[in-house]
């Protein structure tokens, strides 16, 4: 950026409703900017910046730019899009949103960086509601929507920023971390990083970024993370397999409903006893992995407890939705072979008759590249429904079909059957579920629709 912040006045965001966007919009209009956006689709974050007195424009406004001293845009902003040419044609300054939360982190003394391929959402949240509970006041910004904050974002004071790190386009690198915490490494967004080799070369630049005075909290479970150097850094590490790990959960046992209860060790002696109010073993790891970080900062035990105790989870991540016809309906993120896999190992925690998948693949690449694991994860659900592939940001270079999804999974599965219209699933789903069964909604496209016109009948 070519001056600071404090320098700028008017500010239109390209992209206005994604989850970060729209909470960096709220963060500088609550500084006092002049702040207009624009977005593609009317969305409940579109319609809440309007609330609080952002003007947003569903399709494009060239007036909205030229009034601009300074364009944000997110990474799927296409460089032919009409407000980016504008901007360039009048020598308006472009921002891409990575960059510019970057620098806009830096008035805070401590920048708190939650990543990793899986389960970043899910964490942050861990993270932001212990702070919280310890009346620390921090600024958050989190992927997803938590209840205790009433959205995705919440302007705290300076001390302390608690951050979602997506490292998507190496987004990541563009921020400057007091701590971070990885949680995985997997081999996804290959549309970008083409081999897991330069995602794990990707996430080596992001752990060299720590200070000496900072803390490091890495998953050493995770066979990817154990081929980085964590030389000459402040790293705790966590674990349920790796007994060489900085706390370990042992004795872990589960609710009728699937709550997870656990012992955790810390440095090799009991440290308490820790109770979930979400599902999976992989929130076992997400709440050790926040609790390193709240240890680290020197908040008690009883208060990291209460506050993971207390925790319910996140908008879309495995989030109960209500009841139709006596069936249970969840509803998930989950957009990789790895998260759906932890989605199923968390509905078989819960009494129920049959499962029923509805899943919609997030992008054409991401579907060409996992298309086999797709299917051999989502055929162990009892009953699989496939809409349309989520085009997100592409088109169809990869020519990848939703048929043939559902031909490989009937190599396992015979119960499976592509329906691209939302309401005509609804209608299968309400003719052929019966009661206790599980209806889940799987995807970062806007699947959870389905759940909704089932809610509404």
């Amino acid at each position: 950026m070519k001056k600071e912040i404090s320098d700028y006045q008017n500010i239109h965001l390209i992209g206005i409703g994604g989850a970060s966007m729209y909470a960096i919009a709220a963060m500088l209009h609550h500084d006092g900017k002049i702040v207009t956006g624009s977005d593609m689709q009317e969305s409940d974050n579109t319609r809440y910046l309007e609330s609080i007195g952002i003007p947003v424009i569903i399709g494009h406004d060239l007036n909205m730019v030229l009034n601009a001293d300074l364009i944000i845009y997110t990474a799927a902003i296409s460089d032919d899009d009409k407000e980016m040419v504008c901007a360039r044609k009048n020598d308006i300054e472009t921002v891409e949103r990575a960059v510019f939360l970057g620098e806009y982190t830096k008035k805070y003394e401590n920048l708190i960086c939650i990543s990793g391929t899986h389960g970043k959402s899910t964490t942050t949240s861990m993270v932001a509601s212990i702070f919280l509970q310890a009346n620390l006041n921090p600024t958050i910004n989190i992927g997803a929507s938590l209840k205790k904050i009433g959205g995705n974002y919440y302007i705290g004071e300076n001390k302390y920023f608690i951050l979602e790190a997506c490292e998507y386009v190496d987004s990541f690198l563009h921020f400057h971390p007091t701590s971070e915490i990885i949680l995985n490494i997997d081999d996804d967004h290959l549309d970008y990083f083409k081999t897991i080799e330069n995602t794990k070369k990707s996430f080596q630049k992001y752990i060299d970024m720590v200070p000496h005075n900072g803390y490091l909290v890495v998953n050493i479970d995770d066979a990817n993370i154990q081929d980085l150097d964590f030389t000459n850094k402040n790293v705790s590490t966590y674990a349920i397999y790796n007994e060489k790990a900085t706390m370990i959960a042992k004795n872990i046992t589960y609710s009728p409903l699937g709550f997870p209860t656990f012992d955790i060790y810390y440095h090799g002696k009991y440290f308490d006893t820790f109770k979930l109010g979400v599902l999976g073993n992989h929130n076992i790891m997400n709440a050790m992995a926040a609790t390193l970080m709240a240890l680290n900062y020197h908040i008690d035990k009883e208060t990291i407890k209460k506050a993971l105790k207390e925790f319910s989870g996140v908008g879309r991540r495995f989030e109960y939705l209500g009841e139709y016809k006596k069936a249970h309906i969840f509803d998930d993120f989950a957009h990789h072979p790895t998260e759906i896999m932890s989605t199923y190992q968390s509905s078989k925690a819960i009494k129920h008759n049959e499962t029923w998948a509805v899943f919609q693949s997030h992008t054409y690449s991401r579907t060409y590249e996992h298309l086999k694991e797709f299917a051999k994860v989502l055929s162990q659900f009892d009953h699989v429904i496939i809409c349309d592939i989520y085009p997100a940001r592409e088109t169809n270079i990869w020519n990848v079909k939703e048929d043939e999804l559902v031909r490989l999974i009937k190599k396992d599965n015979p119960n499976v059957i592509h329906i691209p219209n939302y309401e005509k699933i609804a209608d299968y789903l309400s003719t052929h579920i019966k009661e206790n069964d599980l209806i889940l909604t799987i995807g970062a496209g806007p699947v959870n629709q389905v759940a909704k016109i089932l809610l509404n009948q």
